[in-house]
């Protein structure tokens, strides 16, 4: 029975979720190259204005991904079909053919913008969205994907939801077993993402609360099937080799993760990021890392209140060589 499993869970498709303020192109770079097999990355979000402008700093991010022989699929964070539009096509002629659009960011600011999980208010006007979006995309040649909350208040909402994005030739449907209201702390109703996929006509990935291949094993037990994609998030970011682990792999030492720290500061530091940017930088990978570690509150306050390269370089290692690290770690602020 064991290994019917483990050859399950070889088959499955694994995504890197979008992390604001940590999954930069940098960070993408250096956990494919230390922690491989991970099919898609994907951005954090780019918000581009009415006339698809956006910040310099996320094309910068991009001309660097095109380098560095990952998947990389750009998420737009937008309400408005023709700022879509034109945004995907920039985006297709630096060689991005499919555009991921964010429909599930719970975040307060995003949210009161009627975009991210905000545009889930309005069912008719996201059909609107998604029609004039698709209409156009099809004949430009660029796919088009969609990460989504399952309803405001409610996953309740959902069946309704899905029956408007059943309507178009969505590449893939990413969904993170939630309501908005849920935000990161309710438990995603993962029999509800199960009763949405009949009759889906596209590929589906199911997003929400995997650390481990335990988690995965429940999830797959409570939707009767195999999950052939899902995306990782807090999971991944808390244990980089997670990926490793859910394919049926070794679990992540402290070495391992020890380097994968090293190489990423020194990654950053190469960047030319000044010191303190890349020390706060560092600290919030922190807020997730540390739950790899057991009774960590003592060298978890020196790593935050480092206050130099050498000093930070000094607190972390004194957590690597603290014995504390547990291959069985996993986030628990949920």
């Amino acid at each position: 029975m064991r290994g019917h499993v483990k050859k399950d869970i070889v088959m499955a498709e694994f995504l890197f979720a979008p992390m604001e303020g940590i999954t930069f192109s940098t960070y993408r770079r250096i956990h494919h190259e230390m922690f491989p097999g991970l099919q898609e990355y994907y951005t954090p979000f780019i918000a581009p204005d009415k006339a698809g402008t956006f910040k310099p700093k996320f094309l910068k991010e991009l001309t660097k991904d095109s380098t560095a022989g990952l998947k990389i699929i750009p998420q737009l964070m937008v309400n408005d079909p023709d700022s879509f539009i034109i945004t995907s096509g920039k985006l297709r002629d630096l060689g991005f053919h499919e555009i991921n659009l964010n429909a599930g960011c719970p975040s307060g600011t995003v949210f009161a913008k009627h975009k991210g999980a905000g545009m889930l208010t309005d069912p008719e006007e996201l059909d609107h969205f998604l029609e004039t979006v698709y209409e156009a995309t099809v004949q430009e040649g660029i796919q088009v994907s969609i990460k989504t909350r399952m309803g405001v208040h409610s996953t309740e909402e959902f069946p309704r939801i899905m029956e408007i994005y059943k309507k178009y030739p969505v590449s893939k449907l990413i969904i993170h077993a939630r309501d908005r209201d849920g935000q990161y702390k309710s438990i995603p109703d993962i029999s509800g993402f199960a009763s949405a996929l009949s009759g889906c006509g596209f590929p589906v990935s199911y997003n929400g609360n995997i650390f481990s291949p335990d988690d995965l094993s429940e999830a797959e037990k409570i939707t009767g099937k195999k999950l052939d994609s899902v995306m990782l998030g807090r999971g991944i970011v808390t244990n980089p080799a997670l990926g490793r682990a859910l394919s049926g792999g070794k679990a992540l030492t402290c070495g391992e993760m020890s380097d994968f720290h090293s190489a990423l500061l020194d990654a950053y530091l190469e960047d030319g990021l000044s010191p303190n940017f890349v020390l706060e930088r560092m600290k919030h990978l922190w807020y997730y890392m540390i739950h790899m570690f057991l009774d960590y509150k003592k060298e978890q306050k020196a790593i935050l209140k480092s206050e130099s390269i050498s000093e930070y370089r000094m607190a972390a290692e004194n957590l690597f060589q603290s014995g504390k690290f547990s291959s069985e770690g996993k986030f628990r602020d949920i």
